[in-house]
């Protein structure tokens, strides 16, 4: 039988620093054949604390056996499109793909979550070149061009391939009008299972109408709308970020708080928008906390979804069996308490989006004015930190519950009252190497870090 590690680290990601090497020089001989790119880069990093590679959809270079070579023994693997046949991607790690012999210039497709967005905010008159039409799920457009190079932007809705959007007409606009439900879906019902009830209804329909990749990316698009509008540091970067036009195509995944009972149901509403499970992350017993990691390859989107746990737990399938209910609650179970569900009423604890790390926290405490926490991972490969919290006011009525049922004392229920309790945070995170995994040793001290009884000291 597997020890208790040994199933808990179903994944294990390693470092690709051959790769890394690979992807750096293509970005940096882009940068040397199109000096509008390399000034575009700047001015990300200078004006929205962001790495140009992190946007990077594809890379499309002419044929170069030479090069093929050093991404098959880099652990690039041939994955042909009937559009890209000479498409290589690395299944361990996270780079863009790379289209060996597709024309005879170089090639950067820079992703945006839209278009027409980017040639607004950047004075191009880039509407008139767009390959793909309006609302479609694929489209292309050039927004940079030298004599050897090429950088174009590229605006996906849950499809991955590089063959162009075969959708209708009629479902590009219902498109528009499940997005619009999805925005505007009630949160706030009797029962928690009504809730769910009401969003599986609300992503059938969508599924049936448009697929479940694409109904996907319409479903985060409206959680991150609701998240960032009940977080200030979420809307002061979105607006730098759109101020060059680019929206949050630099998320690197979105974190979901569960309580024990609503965890199942959790991860079966996503399992029916395409996602499958990854790693786990357990806590340790006196820390009463676990994760499971779940990623929707097609569209693009990982989630860390938290809940209480114990250390029996771990060992069986706790995505998919019910939980029991504790005597006490953790830090998650008592955040959901608190606030509500992240699926429902609370939103999500945190977007993490891909970033230069110091870059961020420096503009966000000179510009912005907020303050970073303490990094909870500062490894080579990878650095992670929240901003300081968003600190929510509580509804009486759940401080009174969980007071009656003996899981906070009457002291931290009246500072509850009187000063609210940490609801969400940005996450600051820098990826190098390609690594795709977390720290779990950080994680887990961020984790203690944010239990609301620790914080209710704090004043507003």
């Amino acid at each position: 039988m597997p020890s208790r590690d040994a199933k808990i680290s179903l994944f294990t990601w390693e470092l690709q620093p051959a790769a890394q090497a690979i992807v750096t020089e293509l970005v940096n001989e882009f940068f040397v054949k199109c000096p509008e790119g390399a000034a575009f880069a700047a001015r990300l990093r200078n004006e929205a604390g962001s790495r140009f590679a992190d946007w990077i959809d594809h890379i499309a270079t002419p044929a170069s056996t030479t090069l093929v070579a050093r991404l098959k023994a880099a652990g690039f693997t041939h994955t042909p499109e009937m559009h890209a046949p000479d498409c290589y991607e690395h299944l361990g790690a996270m780079f863009p793909r790379i289209l060996v012999g597709a024309g005879t210039r170089m090639l950067v497709a820079f992703k945006v979550d839209s278009i027409v967005d980017f040639a607004v905010a950047n004075g191009m008159p880039l509407v008139k070149e767009i390959e793909g039409d309006e609302l479609s799920r694929l489209r292309m457009g050039l927004a940079f061009k030298a004599h050897d190079a090429e950088m174009w932007v590229i605006e996906r809705h849950g499809l991955r391939t590089f063959d162009y959007d075969d959708s209708t007409r009629e479902q590009r606009f219902r498109g528009v009008r499940h997005l619009e439900l999805f925005r505007a879906r009630r949160r706030n019902f009797a029962t928690d299972a009504e809730g769910f009830h009401e969003a599986n209804r609300l992503v059938d329909a969508a599924v049936a109408d448009l697929g479940r990749d694409w109904a996907c990316d319409l479903w985060f698009q409206g959680e991150r709308d609701y998240w960032q509008r009940r977080n200030r540091a979420g809307r002061f970067q979105k607006a730098r970020q759109d101020a060059l036009g680019l929206g949050w195509a630099n998320h690197d995944h979105h974190t979901y708080r569960s309580s024990r009972h609503c965890f199942p149901q959790l991860i079966a509403f996503m399992e029916k928008l395409g996602f499958h499970c990854r790693e786990r992350f357990y806590a340790g017993g006196e820390a009463g906390w676990g994760a499971q990691v779940i990623e929707q390859p097609i569209a693009g989107i990982t989630i860390f979804a938290d809940v209480d746990m114990t250390p029996e737990e771990v060992m069986g399938d706790f995505a998919h069996q019910p939980m029991s209910p504790q005597p006490e609650l953790g830090t998650v179970g008592l955040w959901c308490a608190l606030h509500g569900e992240a699926f429902l009423q609370a939103g999500m604890h945190h977007l993490e989006c891909q970033f230069d790390w110091h870059a961020l926290r420096d503009q966000m405490a000179t510009i912005g004015g907020i303050t970073t926490m303490d990094p909870f991972t500062t490894f080579p490969y990878l650095r992670q930190a929240f901003t300081e919290g968003e600190r929510w006011t509580v509804d009486p009525a759940r401080i009174d519950a969980i007071l009656k049922k003996g899981y906070i004392t009457r002291e931290q229920a009246e500072q509850f009252s009187a000063h609210g309790a940490i609801g969400s945070h940005l996450e600051n995170l820098e990826r190098k190497d390609g690594f795709k995994g977390f720290n779990q040793t950080g994680v887990s001290q961020i984790i203690a870090k944010t239990d609301p009884r620790k914080l209710v000291t704090t004043g507003a």
